[in-house]
C-alpha cells in the first residue's frame, strides 16, 4: 500500500529492500514478496537480503537523504541507519508510544481501545523509540473490526499520511518530539497458545455472554488468520474464524473443523 502510494504520488524511491523470496502454498513454489512485484513492475531496484550487510554493491542507490521503513519485521543496524543524513522514517500503526513492537494491531483489537490510529517517527536503536514527527487517529469504528480490514484502513492512513508528510520532512518544517516515556506499552508476537479458547471459555461466552464473551470475540477478531483462533471439540482441533456478540452473547458465524473446509454456521446455531 504505502508503496503504491508513493509511486502513485509519483514519488517513489531509490530502492525498494524487502524479504527474499520464500515457498509458498502446498507445491512450495518460490514466491516473491507483494512489494518485489510491485516495484519491478515500476523499474525500482530491489533488494532482498538475508541479513543485512556493508558494501553490498546489491543494494547501491546513490546517496538519499533518507529512507522509510514499513512492515519490514528485521532489525535494522547502527550502521546502515547512520547512512542517511536525514534518518530513517518509521511508519508504525499506533498512537505511540502505546503499542510498540510487533503486533500494534492485534494488540489495540484484543485490549478493546476504542481508537487507534498511525504514527511516523524517527528511528532510534530502540523498537518504536525514536521522535515523533507526526500522528493522524483513524476515523474508523474499530470496536467490532476483524484485523485484515483494520490492517488494511491503517495502511491507507499511513500511506496518505507519509506522502502528506515527506515534503514538510525534507524542507525542515517538522520538528521531531521525544516520546512520553511513561506512557510506553510493548507487544508480542502472538503464539497458537496464546489463540487458544478452552471448550470452558467458549461455553461460558455462548451461554453466560458477559466480559467472557467480549474477550473471546476480540481474540477471534484479532488473531485471525494469524496465528488463527482455535479450540477443541471432542478432542480434535476447530479453527474459530468469524463471530460476534449478539443479545451480549457469541455466536459463532464461521468455523473450520480439522480436516474439512470452512462453513458458516446458522444464526440459531450455539454450542459447537
Amino acid at each position: 500500500m504505502i508503496l503504491k502510494r508513493l509511486i502513485d504520488a509519483n514519488i517513489p524511491p531509490a530502492l525498494v529492500v524487502t524479504n527474499p523470496d520464500r515457498p509458498a502454498g502446498r507445491k512450495r513454489v518460490m514466491t516473491p514478496p507483494p512489494v518485489k512485484v510491485l516495484a519491478q513492475e515500476h523499474g525500482i531496484k530491489v533488494y532482498q537480503p538475508e541479513k543485512w550487510e556493508m558494501g553490498n554493491g546489491k543494494w547501491e542507490m546513490g546517496e538519499p537523504e533518507f529512507a522509510v521503513l514499513a512492515s519490514y519485521g528485521k532489525i535494522i543496524p547502527q550502521e546502515i541507519i547512520d547512512l542517511f543524513p536525514k534518518g530513517i522514517i518509521v511508519v508504525h500503526p499506533s498512537l505511540l508510544p502505546r503499542y510498540r513492537g510487533a503486533t500494534p494491531i492485534q494488540s489495540v483489537i484484543l485490549s478493546g481501545d476504542e481508537k487507534t490510529g498511525t504514527t511516523l517517527i524517527l528511528m532510534d536503536k530502540q523498537v518504536d523509540h525514536g521522535p515523533i514527527l507526526t500522528a493522524q487517529e483513524l476515523e474508523f469504528p474499530i470496536s467490532n473490526s476483524q484485523f485484515p480490514i483494520l490492517h488494511d484502513k491503517l495502511a491507507e492512513l499511513s500511506a496518505d499520511l507519509l506522502v502528506e508528510t515527506m515534503p514538510k520532512f525534507v524542507a525542515g518544517e517538522i520538528k521531531p518530539e521525544p516520546q512520553d516515556e511513561t506512557k510506553a506499552t510493548y507487544t508480542k508476537k502472538f503464539s497458537p497458545e496464546d489463540a487458544f479458547v478452552s471448550e470452558e471459555d467458549l461455553k461460558k461466552a455462548q451461554q453466560e455472554g458477559g466480559d467472557i464473551a467480549a474477550s473471546v470475540d476480540r481474540k477471534i477478531r484479532a488473531l485471525n488468520p494469524e496465528p488463527g483462533t482455535w479450540t477443541r471439540e471432542n478432542g480434535k482441533r476447530v479453527k474459530l474464524l468469524e463471530a460476534e456478540i449478539r443479545d451480549g452473547k457469541l455466536k459463532l458465524r464461521k468455523i473450520q473443523r480439522e480436516g474439512g473446509n470452512p462453513i458458516h454456521l446458522p444464526m440459531v446455531s450455539d454450542l459447537l
